[in-house]
């Protein structure tokens, strides 16, 4: 059964990441039937590529729409991914969204792919695709991108949007600047949401917040499940995420003194997973992403906090009732 998507932010989910690929179809046809309108794909070393995830779920549904967030810069070619964006977008017009942004240090400098300014590759590539699936031709001979003639073929009459996945001050405003959203990771507190806005806010521009979400009318069983979700939020990457949160400092303590990330997300304490994740009864979750959409998201991504993918699924979708 259909169910109404509620007014404010497009609620959507994540298709988890350490999923099996044969359970993909199986998750978003239950996704959509659900009542979900869009669901993203993450491109986390070394699993699932966000491309082959997109175009399987483009041609599984029927009108889900796809988010990839994201597709490292670094990892591709920008005239290749903007072919392979251009012929998505051509096969399902509308449907798709796409995120590109810095990865993850670590995991880019074991394929050797880090580069030196992360920050001059995403302008440049950005900058060169958005111009690539507009049907233009670019010339262009940056540090890291340089392209000489190259015009798509089959430019996409429906552009799809891009949104810029970045964390830092620097990125934020980077991304103000040359993307036409941002793609926050979690955790995505109302605190962090109003320092993006405040560093990359400008007219039209969207944010995308991702939080792990786990929904139960117990919300100590709700919490437990989201706990180990948040272990790397004691990790430096995570920084900035928390740096707005009045027990910030608290939060760094408690992990150093547990050494361990399991050990650290088993000791946060129950206030902190409430401000962490969306998390506790449908009512309380509900009015978290409205939150989030009156900060400013327009679009909240849910990451289910199980592993057990039918039944988060289940659990998330009472958001939307």
């Amino acid at each position: 059964m259909r169910l109404p998507v509620p007014a404010g932010p497009v609620t959507g989910v994540l298709v988890p990441p350490h999923m099996p690929a044969r359970e993909l179809v199986g998750f978003v046809r239950k996704a959509e039937e659900l009542g979900f309108p869009e669901v993203w794909v993450a491109e986390d070393c070394f699993l699932h590529g966000a491309f082959s995830q997109a175009a399987t779920i483009l041609a599984s549904t029927a009108s889900l729409r796809v988010g990839m967030g994201i597709i490292p810069a670094a990892a591709r070619n920008v005239a290749f991914a903007a072919m392979e964006i251009a012929t998505l977008a051509g096969l399902h017009p509308g449907r798709l969204a796409v995120g590109v942004g810095h990865g993850m240090p670590g995991w880019l400098r074991q394929a050797g792919a880090w580069p030196s300014s992360p920050l001059t590759l995403l302008e440049e590539y950005i900058g060169a695709l958005r111009r690539l699936l507009a049907g233009q031709p670019v010339d262009t001979v940056g540090r890291y991108v340089r392209l000489r003639g190259v015009q798509l073929a089959h430019a996409p009459s429906v552009v799809p949007p891009i949104f810029a996945g970045v964390r830092g001050p620097k990125s934020l405003q980077l991304s103000g600047r040359v993307a036409q959203g941002t793609i926050l990771a979690e955790p995505v507190t109302p605190e962090y949401l109003a320092m993006a806005v405040k560093q990359a806010g400008s007219a039209g521009h969207e944010f995308v917040a991702y939080n792990v979400a786990s929904v139960d009318d117990d919300p100590a069983a709700a919490r437990a499940r989201a706990r180990a979700a948040l272990a790397v939020v004691g990790e430096p990457d995570w920084r900035p995420h928390v740096a707005g949160l009045e027990f910030a400092a608290e939060l760094a303590e408690l992990r150093s003194r547990t050494g361990s990330a399991a050990a650290f997300a088993a000791a946060l304490p129950d206030r902190w997973v409430d401000r962490l994740a969306i998390v506790g009864t449908p009512e309380r979750a509900r009015d978290q992403v409205a939150a989030l959409g009156n900060g400013g998201a327009s679009r909240v991504v849910l990451i289910p906090a199980i592993s057990d993918a039918g039944a988060a699924l289940d659990s998330l979708a009472r958001l939307l009732e």
